[in-house]
């Protein structure tokens, strides 16, 4: 008996365009074996025990043979069989399965070794890529069909065939087709498949493009005419992966123009996205999702996120615990973060607590971020100040309460460890009653990832980001004295006037600060930044 392997199309590398079906089926795997397509984002999905295998082929490198890779298939579903697991196997593989991605070839395997297996199709790259570049494969006024056709060479051929199997692919049929031909897999034999549509009578005038990366934010587009494409893609220097799309469709995303390496056009929404082409590094906390870098990356942008911070407990929560329990007590509440106002609440529920603890209390809020996180529990703050750091909210607080009355208020802020002084030393001054306690702690990561280290180190980031002071502090600790001038000569965005002053005494000066010291306000200069550059 075996476990069922479930045949998963990845997408064309857009992780946003996995099917709903194979997220769910990736959260249940035990084992995910995954190609070179498919984008690493979406082992994220799996539980964090899962097994990973990388199979990947990339032209003529291959980590396994296809019956390697049907033999682990089969080894790993046998492994894990179980009456009652909800553990599977996942073969994530880019694209379709079962569109030139093999999948026919292992569902048969499977079968013939009585192995239970599930295809989940994907959305294929001859579809999506075209789309992101702006290329309808079908359209009313130009043409009704759309013929996918594989341009990998034969295996063992040394590049002399430009097909799977010589003579498959009937390329006088081809050209006499008024359609659109989506060639995969073709671009090291793409002087040999535009030399036979050119012999079978195709016009040299007819549009033509390759995209590599389709659908990624390092998508790259090339447009030219059949006669002239494959100058403009040796011009431009385009390697695999890549798709190649000939047909009048073509002249749709730049308005009936054509040319070399390009961005502009009429249909060509993705690459026309403000931010497209910038690589952003976000320094953020491991535990958390980045606001920042989804609406980043849906600006265009393609993001790294460099976990600088780790979240963690207090050591002891007994002295903590005897405050929390006084909070009905207290006439102020003061959050000054998101991470404060969910660890709070966590340890509130833990000893039984629910939103009616916070009494007849008022609640200041520093930030929309903050704000936002306490409209999650139920929780809407008395006040929030117009910018955003420790000095307007001491201001506005005693400002909502007046100089008179301030002396008789208590105040309990719940921050992290290592929280300015300066917001209770100016209630204190005020006359307040202040309580400040850690709620949180925050601390070094061990390291950060490879991945980073190396983007850093080749020169591939554009900007990067900071949202707090401690994020610059401790990207500097993470680096060696190299990595550290390789982030003096990049571009820096600061989110306010704190983590300004902690990136000039590191000798980081930021290229901005954002105007308003939020996420919204960051992105903002950002935008504004490169589109006056462009």
């Amino acid at each position: 008996m075996s476990a069922t392997v479930y045949l998963v199309g990845a997408g064309p590398g857009d992780p946003g365009l996995l099917t709903v079906a194979g997220a769910e089926v990736l959260r249940r795997a035990a084992v995910v074996v995954y190609d070179y397509l498919a984008n690493p984002e979406l082992l994220k999905l799996a539980p964090a025990d899962a097994e990973l295998l990388y199979v990947g082929k990339s032209g003529n490198m291959h980590t396994k043979s296809q019956d390697e890779i049907n033999q682990l298939l089969l080894e790993k579903a046998q492994e894990l069989w179980s009456d009652n697991s909800p553990r599977v196997v996942v073969r994530l593989k880019g694209g379709d399965p079962y569109v030139f991605g093999r999948g026919g070839e292992e569902a048969e395997f499977l079968e013939t070794h009585g192995v239970g297996f599930v295809e989940i199709p994907g959305i294929t790259a001859g579809i999506a890529a075209p789309a992101y570049a702006g290329i309808p494969v079908t359209h009313r006024d130009f043409t009704s069909s759309v013929t996918l056709v594989t341009g990998h060479e034969k295996e063992g051929s040394g590049g002399a065939v430009a097909e799977e199997s010589a003579g498959r692919v009937n390329y006088d049929a081809l050209a006499k087709l008024d359609g659109t031909l989506v060639f995969y897999m073709g671009i090291k034999a793409l002087a040999t498949i535009v030399g036979k549509l050119l012999a079978a009578g195709m016009s040299p005038e007819m549009p033509a493009a390759v995209v590599r990366w389709g659908t990624r934010a390092t998508q790259q587009t090339v447009t030219a005419t059949v006669g002239t494409l494959v100058e403009a893609v040796t011009e431009a220097k385009l390697t695999a992966p890549a798709i190649t799309i000939i047909g009048r469709v073509v002249a749709l995303r730049n308005s009936g123009g054509v040319g070399g390496l390009d961005s502009g056009g009429a249909l060509n929404w993705f690459e026309n996205r403000r931010l497209f082409g910038q690589r952003v590094l976000v320094t953020r906390t491991r535990q958390q999702a980045s606001d920042l870098s989804a609406r980043l990356a849906e600006l265009g942008a393609q993001v790294l996120e460099a976990p600088t911070i780790e979240l963690a407990e207090p050591d002891d929560w007994t002295s903590i615990d005897q405050v929390l329990q006084h909070i009905p007590a207290f006439d102020w509440l003061v959050f000054t973060s998101a991470n404060g106002v969910r660890a709070t609440w966590t340890r509130l529920r833990t000893l039984g607590f629910d939103a009616r603890h916070f009494g007849a209390s008022s609640i200041a809020a520093l930030g929309p971020a903050t704000a936002e996180a306490l409209e999650v529990i139920g929780i809407t703050p008395d006040l929030v100040p117009e910018k955003f750091v420790g000095e307007e909210l001491a201001a506005a607080l005693k400002s909502h309460i007046g100089s008179a009355e301030i002396a008789d208020k208590s105040f309990l802020l719940l921050r992290a460890d290592i929280a300015r002084p300066v917001l209770w030393e100016e209630l204190e001054k005020a006359g307040g009653r202040v309580q400040d306690v850690a709620i949180y702690q925050t601390k070094l990561p061990d390291a950060l990832p490879e991945e980073i280290l190396s983007a850093l180190r080749n020169d591939e980031i554009d900007w990067i980001t900071f949202t707090s002071a401690s994020t610059a502090s401790n990207l500097q600790m993470l680096l060696d004295e190299e990595l550290r001038q390789k982030v003096s000569r990049m571009k820096r965005a600061s989110i306010g006037p704190i983590t300004t002053a902690a990136l000039k005494k590191l000798n980081w000066a930021p290229t901005l600060e954002a105007v308003q010291h939020d996420i919204a306000g960051l992105v903002a200069a950002i935008t504004e930044n490169c589109r006056s550059k462009k």
